[in-house]
């Protein structure tokens, strides 16, 4: 059986990864928080113990549920070598441009004596007030008034967009903001030397070195020969083609269309499942701003021209679209149903942002109620799960999980 296998939004979901909240929330503050990605600072203690239901809802669905900094601590856990190399990336990658903290930073995280604890605190963030013996050296350490020598990294738990399961490879993100680019650092230490997952040769259809960005929650597989991949605010047309190109011409791999979808560019819609998600077989969840504003583009081979790509609009409206190139009939189920103000306020608490755990099967935030009852209607089964405090960070259920096995669907 292959490690990783997501051919589909909506097979039988039997392993994913999350990220349980940790010390980076708390370390969020006010003035931090634009920098940061955060709209708001949520309660850490609520946070986790939503989070915990969410992952006990998973298990008990019968999902082996996979931690982001258990799978990071147990790579470093291989051998000193490895330690010593995620260590140095991290450091160089937290811009300390002061090879005298850099040093003191070296021996503070070597301090530790539990890895995983290690782990936790490379993601928590550093505050100045930790490390021992801590002195201002540099310029900056004067003039700036500010409490950390690295930054934590909140938005960790939406662990659907640092890299991406496509099939049996991965693409790892190239992310758009310089708060989140060390996230994926943990994803490529995972997959180059892991016990498990770093020794099982698995293709790689993106890199967080290219120069285009691209995010995980851009990325929808519709089935073994189709993706959906959002044109937004955080993921370049370039990156897209380049995803492309790696996918239809390595020879292991069914993609033939990869179907652009140019979405506002905005905060709100950050990412295409942040208003589209797939529910069922012909069923999506879509954002009424989404439906009327969205242009698609396919993306095929150049059958004529070895390595090329064949770009073109497509005209069509959505539904029909979809049922072209999924050989079903399509229903598109409006977020927060056909009133705007009840649309556009569950829309930005995630109600468009399902993680489908089966075909007609979801999780969802208990809070989005009216998208919720809609969904019902549609003979889609609805768990739901807390989320006063994990709806915070601008995200929902498919963003705080990335599926690594999926069953394939007929």
């Amino acid at each position: 059986m292959k490690l990783l296998n997501v051919k589909s939004e909506i097979g039988k979901l039997k392993k994913v990864l999350v990220h349980r909240p940790g010390k980076e929330l708390d370390n969020l503050t006010p003035k931090m928080l634009e920098q940061l990605l955060f709209d708001d600072i949520p309660w850490l203690d609520m946070a986790v113990s939503e989070h915990n239901h969410f992952a006990a809802l998973l298990q008990n669905k019968g999902v082996e549920v996979l931690y982001l900094s258990e799978l990071v601590a147990q790579t470093l856990d291989t051998s000193r070598e490895i330690r010593d190399l995620f260590i140095k990336q991290f450091i160089t990658e937290a811009n300390v441009t002061s090879e005298t903290l850099a040093s003191v930073l070296t021996d503070y995280l070597n301090s530790f004596t539990s890895t995983l604890a290690m782990v936790e605190k490379t993601m928590a963030g550093i505050r100045k007030a930790e490390v021992p013996n801590f002195t201002k050296r540099t310029l900056s350490d004067y003039i700036k008034d500010y409490p950390f020598v690295t930054d934590p990294m909140p938005n960790l738990y939406f662990t659907r967009d640092p890299f991406s399961i496509i099939e049996n490879g991965l693409a790892i993100s190239k992310m758009y903001t310089l708060t989140r680019s060390r996230e994926t650092i943990y994803g490529d230490f995972i997959f180059k030397y892991h016990p498990l997952y770093g020794k099982a040769s698995i293709d790689k259809y993106y890199d967080r070195h290219f120069l285009s960005t691209i995010e995980g929650g851009d990325i929808l597989v519709l089935n073994d020969h189709t993706l959906a991949v959002g044109v937004s605010q955080r993921t370049h047309p370039a990156a897209i083609e380049k995803l492309a190109k790696n996918l239809f011409y390595n020879n292991k791999t069914n993609f033939e269309t990869i179907l652009a979808f140019d979405i506002p560019k905005s905060r709100s819609f950050m990412h295409l499942d942040t208003a589209f998600t797939q529910v069922d077989y012909g069923k999506f969840t879509i954002h009424h701003e989404l439906k009327n504003a969205i242009r698609v583009y396919e993306i095929t081979k150049d059958v004529n021209r070895p390595t090329k790509l064949l770009v073109k609009q497509i005209e069509k409206k959505l539904e029909p679209l979809l049922e072209h190139y999924l050989q079903c009939e399509v229903t598109l189920i409006p977020c927060g149903g056909e009133d705007i103000v009840s649309s556009d306020r569950e829309q930005w608490n995630d109600g468009a942002n399902t993680l489908a755990i089966a075909p007609g099967e979801v999780i969802v935030y208990e809070r989005n109620h009216i998208t919720n009852a809609i969904l019902a209607h549609h003979g889609i089964k609805v768990n739901t799960i807390p989320s006063s405090e994990l709806s915070r960070g601008r995200g929902g259920p498919r963003c705080m999980s990335m599926p690594f096995y999926r069953e394939n669907i007929k």
